[in-house]
């Protein structure tokens, strides 16, 4: 889905104070791996004062040696389809989960330019991950991953992808909570 982000901020709370709101009324914790963003979405969680209630810790694995290193990311997994892929994404949102014993992975990988892109894998291109830890012998604990493109400046990107994830992870609280 390619996305230009040329419209108005939405009113109200800013992403990241509605991702804490949610969070701690549903009683979670949350974990970040970034490659892309390079630490921009623990950056922005840690922008709201009381993150410390919810917030675990943001991983900055940025290079395929750190992705397999500090989240156990598959070295198949980079094999054979890149550090900027699906299943590279679920991986590294399960890993931080997992290695932080959160209730809530995120991750990003994806190309923020300029350069770096292909037909394929556009500059703008990243692949959003969020895991959820149910509680043990519940089976409700699983991973989705999202593609999306961005368009403008490496900065403007690396800062709409952060706001997607949060995005992405808002939306995965506020499903499980209303079940």
């Amino acid at each position: 889905m390619r996305e230009s982000e040329t419209r108005e901020p939405e009113p109200g709370p800013r992403i990241e104070e509605r991702v804490g709101d949610a969070l701690r009324d549903a009683d979670g914790t949350v974990a970040t791996a970034e490659s892309c963003t390079g630490g921009l979405i623990g950056s922005l969680l840690t922008d709201v004062p009381g993150s410390s209630d919810y917030f675990d810790r943001s991983v900055v694995t940025y290079s395929y040696d750190a992705k397999l290193e500090e989240l156990a990311v598959p070295r198949e997994h980079l094999d054979a389809e890149g550090a900027v892929s699906e299943p590279v994404a679920r991986a590294m949102a399960r890993g931080v989960r997992d290695t932080a014993g959160v209730d809530w992975g995120v991750s990003t990988t994806g190309i923020a330019g300029p350069e770096g892109g292909s037909d394929e894998k556009p500059v703008g291109t990243v692949f959003v991950g969020v895991a959820y830890a149910g509680a043990w012998g519940t089976g409700e604990s699983g991973a989705t991953v999202e593609r999306y493109e961005f368009d403008g400046t490496r900065t403007e990107i690396k800062a709409r992808i952060a706001r997607r994830a949060l995005s992405d992870l808002l939306a995965a609280v506020e499903e499980r909570e209303s079940e």
